[in-house]
């Protein structure tokens, strides 16, 4: 077989390693140097793509863009195959991730993403990464002999809401796999909670820390570099640090680009901007891999809550960690600077994934500065790490003006606050024709967004604009937010057809919230008081050191 591509490398985004093949970037997760990783190069579909791949189901897209990313050598085409087809046929709809058209006249569009097994985007991937590890594990094992030490991974996670159910379905019962999921106590709603903590497998730890997300994902970030933890267990990481999560989610930007193009008249040049409600930046920066592949995106709309670092670096070139001021929006208050929200999943005050585009910015940036592409990468890596050593020692780091200009090229950027999410809410609700269409609040957030620029667009006089709002999470997730734009309790006008029962809330979720759970907690976000909790429940399972 041919050697790996380029594409079907990995290097940390910190500068320190290369040449990864696709099966240690998953299962490490992290960098030893702690960056991310990310392919060495961004490949284009074949020349012909448009063609051949705009009638394809979404399992034989999926195939066709996990094939450029992932070598032959490492799963071969058939078993690559299977495990997309095993992935996606938990999903409830034929389309897996279906584009519904909810205001015609404006073109505006909502890409439904939570039809997964836990009703949030995060299936997406989280379906995939679940069977990836258990397909690495299993050719490990493949050898071992009865009574021998068998390969085991212990991945360990931080959620604020979503990550952690679908994680939790995505590897729960799968032998030589142990998930331990951190979630802010009090911090994720009640459906969220239920899902995670009443999932009984014997390989599934749920904790409840007392803090923000922020602080759990520097505990599991801290976790990584732990030199006792990660000597004595194989850790591997299921949050969307993950490049395997990125990768999984490229997919649906390719598949509802096609979707539309088939709705739309023979010869018709549509602009497509894509509309992302976004915290930690995972979702959309699939969508600038799937730009850079070639894929004709006019822009990527980052939709932020009232936590809004990312609309404060498109605006400023300041990515810096504050707290929100109370003048600034109307949500709960803040706990480590972070703002409680309507949009809980969005509470974060760092974005995770922003490092993998910063690497990126900063190798544009140097390109007219190195010989070649070893000087290159060495570069950007260099250029990162003083942008992170600054954010980390300092809460901010600042780009410059020509960095924040590429940034610009692809992205922009709006804020929506808690009135303006359950303003959407019930907009929608009751505008035709999309009346009775219910959104969760981190789709509204999005819908929001795509709102106020597709008034802008219309003013301009652009036409054969659309835009593709991503509808992240199922409104049964979220109740508290639907009730409070549509049955009066914010001082708006009560809905008189709305009904939760009738009209939100899955059968799947019926006695949810009462059946039997399983959670430790944890009394503050401490590096070693989880490490201990850790290492006690693998005893507990008897996992060799």
């Amino acid at each position: 077989m041919a050697s790996p591509t380029a594409s079907q490398r990995y290097l940390s985004t910190r500068g320190g390693s290369y040449g990864f093949t696709f099966e240690a970037a998953v299962l490490k997760g992290l960098a030893s140097d702690n960056g991310l990783f990310i392919p060495e190069a961004i490949p284009s579909p074949p020349t012909n793509w448009q063609k051949t791949w705009k009638t394809l189901s979404f399992q034989d897209l999926a195939y066709e863009v996990l094939s450029l990313y992932i070598s032959p050598d490492e799963i071969p085409s058939s078993d690559l195959r299977e495990l997309v087809t095993r992935s996606y046929s938990t999903f409830r709809h034929e389309d897996i991730t279906p584009l519904n058209t909810i205001l015609p006249d404006a073109n505006l569009h909502v890409l439904e993403l939570f039809h997964g097994p836990t009703f949030a985007f995060k299936d997406v991937a989280l379906q995939f990464v679940g069977n990836l590890f258990e397909y690495f594990l299993v050719r490990k094992n493949k050898d071992v002999k009865e009574g021998e030490k068998r390969h085991h991974l212990t991945v360990i996670g931080a959620t604020s809401g979503d990550t952690g159910s679908a994680a939790i379905y995505g590897l729960r019962g799968k032998r030589d796999v142990s998930v331990f999921i951190l979630h802010p106590k009090g911090r994720v709603s009640p459906i969220q909670e239920a899902q995670m903590t009443t999932v009984l497998d014997k390989n599934v730890h749920n904790l409840s820390v007392v803090g923000t997300f922020d602080d759990c994902q520097d505990v599991v970030k801290a976790l990584f570099s732990h030199p006792e933890l990660s000597k004595s267990h194989n850790l591997g990481a299921v949050n969307s640090i993950n490049w395997a999560r990125i990768l999984a989610q490229i997919v649906y930007y390719f598949y509802s680009y096609f979707t539309l193009l088939r709705r739309l008249p023979v010869g018709s040049v549509p602009i497509f901007r894509y509309v992302v409600p976004t915290g930690n930046f995972g979702d959309v920066l699939a969508g600038y891999y799937a730009k850079k592949m070639g894929l004709p995106i006019d822009k990527l709309v980052i939709a932020t809550n009232e936590n809004d670092i990312l609309d404060r670096f498109f605006r400023t070139s300041r990515y810096e960690k504050r707290p929100v001021s109370p003048e600034e929006g109307e949500g709960g208050p803040a706990v480590g600077g972070v703002k409680a929200t309507l949009s809980p999943a969005m509470d974060i005050l760092i974005s995770s994934n922003f490092e993998r585009l910063l690497w990126y910015l900063a190798y544009e940036n140097e390109i007219p500065n190195a010989t070649n592409e070893d000087q290159k990468r060495a570069r950007a890596g260099s250029v990162l790490n003083e942008w992170m050593t600054s954010l980390k020692n300092t809460g901010t780091t600042v780009v410059s003006e020509d960095v924040l200009n590429i940034a610009k090229r692809d992205f922009t950027s709006e804020r929506v606050s808690d009135n303006q999410t359950v303003e959407t809410i019930r907009h929608m609700f009751n505008t035709p024709p999309s009346a009775s269409y219910i959104l969760d609040p981190h789709s509204a957030v999005g819908v929001a967004a795509s709102l106020r620029l597709i008034k802008a667009s219309q003013a301009a006089g652009e036409e054969n604009v659309h835009h593709i709002s991503l509808s992240t999470a199922h409104p049964a997730k979220f109740n508290h937010a639907v009730d409070l734009a549509l049955t009066g309790i914010s001082g708006g006008e009560e809905v008189g057809d709305y009904d939760f029962e009738k009209m939100v809330r899955p059968q799947e979720f019926l006695g949810l919230e009462t059946r039997e759970k399983r959670v430790r907690e944890v009394e503050r976000a401490d590096v070693e008081l989880v490490r201990q909790v850790v290492v006690e429940v693998l005893e507990e399972e008897e996992v060799e050191r």
